[in-house]
C-alpha cells in the first residue's frame, strides 16, 4: 500500500517514470485494481494506449465492480481513433458497483456519439454527466457546443 499511495503521488506531481516503478513493486506485493488502473493511466500519459488498456484489463480481471478501469479503456480508445470500440467500456463504467465519477463515462460516451453524429445521444448523455457532477466543465462545454450545433 506505500509503495501504491508513493505512486500515486508522484504520479500526480508528473514524475511518471518514478511512479511506473513503484506500481510494479506494489502489484507484485499487492495487486489491486487501483494500482494497475493508475499504472495504465501513466502509461497513457506517455502515449502508450496499447499498454495502458492492457494494464486497464487487467485491473478489470482483479475486481470487475471497479468502474476506473472501463473508463479508462474506453477513452483511450477513443484518444486511438476506435470511438465505436468504446461503448460497452464505457457502458460498463456506468454501471460498476464501484464508480464514483460517472459522469466522466458519462462525458465520454458523449463525445463517442457526437464522433458519430449522433447528436440527440450525444447531448443525451452529457446531460447525464451534468446530473451526475452539475460543475464538470468539460460536459457543460460540449452541450453549449451541441445545443448551438443543433439550431
Amino acid at each position: 500500500m506505500d509503495f501504491f499511495q508513493k505512486a500515486f503521488e508522484l504520479q500526480m506531481h508528473g514524475e511518471l517514470c518514478a511512479a511506473i516503478d513503484l506500481y510494479e513493486r506494489s502489484v507484485v506485493l499487492w495487486p489491486t485494481a487501483e494500482a494497475y488502473t493508475f499504472m495504465g493511466w501513466a502509461h497513457s500519459q506517455f502515449g502508450r494506449l496499447e499498454s495502458a488498456i492492457e494494464l486497464c484489463k487487467q485491473a478489470v480481471r482483479l475486481d470487475p465492480g471497479f468502474g476506473n478501469p472501463y473508463n479508462d479503456i474506453g477513452a483511450y480508445l477513443i484518444e486511438m481513433g476506435k470511438a465505436r470500440e468504446a461503448i460497452p467500456w464505457l457502458e460498463k463504467a456506468i454501471c460498476a458497483p464501484r464508480y464514483e465519477c460517472t459522469h466522466y463515462a458519462w462525458y465520454n460516451l458523449g463525445r463517442v456519439h457526437e464522433h458519430l453524429s449522433d447528436h440527440h445521444l450525444a447531448k443525451q448523455c452529457h446531460l447525464k454527466a451534468l446530473e451526475a457532477c452539475p460543475e464538470y466543465p468539460l460536459a457543460r462545454t460540449a452541450l453549449f457546443r451541441l445545443v448551438g450545433s443543433m439550431n
